[in-house]
């Protein structure tokens, strides 16, 4: 083939290739226990087969990160795979299906479990073992909820687990997970501060070019998961400008969006009340929803055409 139909044709498909790539994240494996985190095995080998019938290339979370450094075009079948916390199960279950599938992983580590030999955690010999199979990040010490700590516990709970992972591990972590997926302006600033080459929430989306690598989204996968749901994603590019922090009152009165898309409308997702449809004038998005917020967690997410979304979460 030949002419403006081949042209044409690689056109389409550049545009394909470079968009976005997805993070996911996984907690514990084979462990009914605790549905709302665990994943089965029969259902993380399913996943796994459709990363690989479909075509979709999982890489080191070093690949993606060195591409976004370097303001690279990212690929759209890339997908990036984590495990939070720790959990003995993803060592005794789930390691054996990743290596049997050949598919690297980063593992965020919460010190204090492990360093103090709670039982449901992996022990500082089983989590060598897992990094020569993936990296390893830092998911905090104590495993806090730190929108609730001062400036003072923040730092000293970040130091204790990077002198953890320098005394156990040998080096200090690239990368930082915030525990929960709970962080704000302000705890965002103070863990940028001890330099972190990526730092990632627990936000669903995806990771493009213009993805903030100090704050790149991660979507969960637990439970029965539609991956292929998931993957259709795209990052859209917000900055959130209303509201900047979980109202006093708990009454959501305004949200304000500026969006860098083309669009006449957008639909904005509170927790507990669902999709909404408001409209766009020139990039900017104002909503007067009045809604009593009523969870001390809640997700803010705005979508336009083609599943692009952005996500802001409100901790009280």
């Amino acid at each position: 083939m030949s002419g403006p139909r081949a042209l044409f044709l690689l056109l389409v498909a550049a545009i394909w290739l470079f968009a976005d790539a997805h993070i996911f994240v996984y907690h514990r494996f084979g462990d009914d226990r605790y549905p709302s985190t665990n994943t089965s095995i029969a259902e993380l080998k399913r996943e796994f087969e459709y990363l690989k019938r479909a075509g979709y290339r999982v890489v080191k979370m070093k690949t993606l990160v060195e591409a976004l450094k370097r303001g690279k075009d990212i690929p759209d079948d890339w997908v990036v795979l984590t495990i939070d916390d720790g959990y003995k199960s993803f060592y005794e279950k789930g390691l054996e299906i990743f290596k049997e599938y050949n598919y690297p992983f980063t593992l965020f580590v919460a010190t204090k479990p492990t360093e103090k030999g709670y039982g449901d955690y992996m022990s500082w010999q089983q989590i060598n073992d897992c990094s020569q199979y993936g990296e390893i990040g830092l998911h905090s010490h104590a495993h806090p909820h730190l929108t609730r700590l001062n400036r003072d516990q923040i730092e000293q709970d970040t130091k204790k687990g990077i002198e953890l992972f320098k005394k156990r591990l040998g080096f200090y972590p690239e990368y930082y997970a915030y525990p929960y997926g709970e962080y704000d302006d302000r705890v965002k600033k103070i863990i940028k501060g001890f330099g972190f080459r990526a730092i990632f929430n627990q936000n669903s989306g995806a990771v493009a070019k213009e993805s903030d690598i100090l704050d790149l989204d991660r979507t969960a996968l637990v439970g029965k998961s539609d991956i292929a749901r998931k993957l259709k994603l795209k990052y859209l590019k917000a900055s959130w400008i209303e509201p900047k922090e979980y109202p006093k009152d708990s009454i959501l009165k305004r949200i304000r969006i500026k969006i860098y898309e083309e669009s006449p409308y957008a639909h904005i997702y509170v927790t507990d009340y669902g999709w909404k449809k408001v409209k766009v004038s020139e990039g900017k998005i104002e909503f007067n929803p009045g809604f009593k917020l009523k969870r001390e967690r809640v997700r803010l997410i705005v979508k336009v055409k083609d599943s692009k979304i952005n996500t802001k979460i409100l901790v009280k």
